[in-house]
């Protein structure tokens, strides 16, 4: 499957590099335009299997998803240009961040991208006194931010505050924008930080115990900031 990273320069360079590892893929200009309103754009594309759109600009993302291939919208714009975009290619979608992707949608060349790049998977292996030994990322960021924020892992301990500074290692190897449309580097943290306690209780619940609070009061913080 090939896949084509179209960016007008900002955000994508390092999803480029990250995913080319794993998949063909092709780095695609695009132009970024100022103004609100941009008509009759001419996008010249190579074929893909899949296009990820890093585009600022909805009229862009427009001729991107007027291709008629599978989209994945890295920055979106909203879900009034959601419905917009599906009128015209129904194979496109939104993630709420590159870091929440998951193979299940109707659509097979979004699930085979997200089988590698997604929602965090992790096999953790913890010592008998609660440390962590090992962590091996199955499934991550395409920005590199899980590879390289849980190679800090290995000889910590489960805890509110090394699940805080985790999250913060997240957000500062993240390449989306804080507080964004839809990519949101904070959120990405909190997904992070979820996915990696789901990963520790799975082989060893103890070492999680004492931060069940913890982990109860952010999937709090997740509803409330995916409602936004």
């Amino acid at each position: 499957m090939k896949i084509g990273i179209v960016s007008d320069g900002k955000f994508g360079d390092r999803a480029f590099e990250i995913i080319k590892e794993k998949f063909p893929t092709e780095w695609i200009p695009a132009p970024f335009i100022q103004s609100p309103i941009a008509d009759d754009i001419e996008l010249a594309l190579p074929e893909c299997d899949l296009y990820i759109s890093y585009v600022r600009h909805p009229d862009v993302a427009l001729a991107v998803i007027g291709k008629k291939k599978p989209v994945i919208l890295g920055v979106s714009f909203g879900p009034g240009f959601l419905r917009q975009a599906k009128a015209i290619n129904e194979d496109i979608i939104a993630p709420p961040t590159m870091c929440s992707l998951e193979d299940n949608t109707w659509v097979p060349e979004i699930n085979e991208f997200a089988k590698v790049f997604g929602k965090p998977q992790f096999d953790v292996k913890i010592r008998d006194d609660g440390t962590i030994d090992t962590v091996r990322v199955l499934r991550g960021s395409p920005c590199g931010s899980t590879v390289a924020a849980s190679a800090e892992l290995p000889g910590t301990q489960i805890s509110e505050e090394q699940l805080r500074h985790y999250g913060l290692r997240i957000c500062h190897f993240c390449r989306a924008p804080r507080l964004g449309k839809t990519c949101d580097k904070e959120v990405s943290g909190l997904f992070h930080i979820r996915e990696l306690v789901r990963s520790v209780n799975a082989v060893n619940p103890k070492a999680s115990e004492g931060v069940k609070a913890f982990v109860e009061g952010l999937e709090n913080v997740i509803e409330e900031r995916m409602a936004r």
